[in-house]
């Protein structure tokens, strides 16, 4: 990409349907403000209904001519997701973008989802794959009634470099790491966008899958959790330094946006920061992928184990 991008790059988006999960703050909320000012139809995706409910205050009081919604969406509950994605298909209407945002990083202990998953693979991964599974026929709709094509933004990061998938112990029941079953979801993110992006092509849809990464960003990620005092404010500090020294939460945002937009996305394309060593920069362009991440056989058998373990069936 030869030219700086920026947000006054992206075209309009009047008459487009968003929803992006974990939208109430950090590089959610400032993709959905964006897209929003930009005249699309923003669902907001929370688990918390108070926290959305105040992003949804501040974000109409920064746009007051926003189209924005609020919908509780726990992905730690394949429950929720699939009442989630039942509205939305009842609904009959069209998600031209579907942006895979929310996540956990790094509980201290080991924690489980509603169905007795690991959290982070069972938030990050599990819940992700059955929400994209189940909205397809929506993302489908969109792709026969608009020119453009729409668009599975799946939120990666840098530390699936250092990630492994472990199959015979995804859920972290033999021994748990916080930051290796972090790297291990995000690793899988990443599989997955390019899984998916292999099997829409060869279903020949119009329906596109992308990935991105925020660099290391300033976001709730790094300050929130179940941890003790001590931790907190270690962490309230580390938040202090990547947002002044590496990236804030709305610079974190771009690559995001880019891949949601941007005309110049390819199919099965990873988007970041080009800054230092890819951890910060408002300039965005393809990112670095790790071997593993390409292994093309691995990352069938993770959709297989995912199906079953959602017991949703993927697309196409």
């Amino acid at each position: 990409m030869d030219k700086h991008w920026t947000i006054t790059d992206i075209p309009p988006q009047v008459g487009k349907r968003v929803v992006i999960t974990g939208a109430n703050s950090g590089i959610g909320y400032h993709a959905a403000l964006t897209l929003a000012r930009k005249g699309a139809q923003v669902i907001l995706a929370c688990r918390d209904r108070q926290r959305g409910e105040a992003a949804l205050a501040r974000l109409n009081a920064a746009a007051p001519d926003a189209r924005v919604e609020l919908a509780i969406l726990d992905l730690a509950s394949l429950a929720s997701v699939r009442e989630f994605a039942q509205r939305e298909l009842d609904e009959q209407r069209p998600i031209h973008i579907l942006i895979n945002n929310a996540g956990v990083m790094a509980p201290p202990k080991r924690i489980e989802t509603a169905e007795g998953f690991e959290l982070q693979f069972g938030t990050n991964v599990l819940g992700h794959f059955a929400l994209t599974a189940l909205l397809m026929p929506a993302l489908e709709l969109a792709a026969t009634e608009s020119p453009d094509r729409p668009r599975i933004v799946t939120i990666a990061s840098i530390a699936h470099k250092q990630g492994q998938i472990d199959f015979s112990d995804l859920q972290s029941l033999r021994t748990y790491s916080p930051m290796r079953s972090y790297r291990q979801s995000k690793l899988a993110n990443l599989m997955f966008a390019f899984d998916l992006d292999r099997r829409l092509r060869a279903a020949n849809s119009r329906v596109m899958s992308v990935a991105a990464h925020p660099g290391v960003a300033n976001t709730n990620l790094f300050r929130g959790g179940d941890r003790s005092a001590i931790s907190r404010a270690a962490r309230e500090l580390l938040s202090h330094f990547i947002g002044t020294v590496l990236n804030t939460d709305y610079a974190g945002a771009l690559p995001t946006l880019y891949a949601a937009t941007s005309r110049d996305v390819s199919d099965g394309g990873y988007y970041g920061p080009q800054g230092f060593l890819e951890a910060r920069g408002s300039r965005v362009g393809e990112a670095r992928v790790s071997t593993q991440a390409k292994h093309a056989s691995n990352a069938s058998r993770l959709r297989q184990v995912c199906e079953a373990l959602t017991q949703v069936r993927f697309y196409p």
